[in-house]
């Protein structure tokens, strides 16, 4: 299996949504934690199964099934590595502007 690297700024939108949600209702960020633990899960097993966004580096996206999240990764030979989990209805050039700063 491959080693898994979340970088910092992939935490804190991770973070920031899930104290939003447990705000919202007490257990639901519980919840979307659970639910962006299971995407990159998912990713982990079968990265190639999800969408291809850019050949180099190979840059793809993974769902969330409950919330509406989209978990940005970086897949290369041994390593995955998690750099943007973005509200759907966030732009696409922000996971661009962060692939940049690599």
């Amino acid at each position: 299996m491959r080693r898994l690297i979340v970088r910092a700024e992939a935490e804190a939108d991770i973070t920031t949504a899930a104290i939003w949600y447990e705000n919202r209702d007490r257990g639901l960020g519980l919840e979307f934690l659970s639910d962006i633990q299971q995407a990159i899960i998912r990713a982990l097993h079968s990265p190639r199964a999800f969408l291809l966004l850019r050949k180099n580096p190979e840059v793809r996206r993974i769902l969330a099934k409950r919330f509406p999240y989209r978990v940005f990764f970086i897949l290369r030979a041994n390593v995955l590595v998690v750099f943007a989990v973005l509200h759907a209805a966030r732009h696409q050039r922000i996971w661009r502007h962060r692939l940049r700063q690599k």
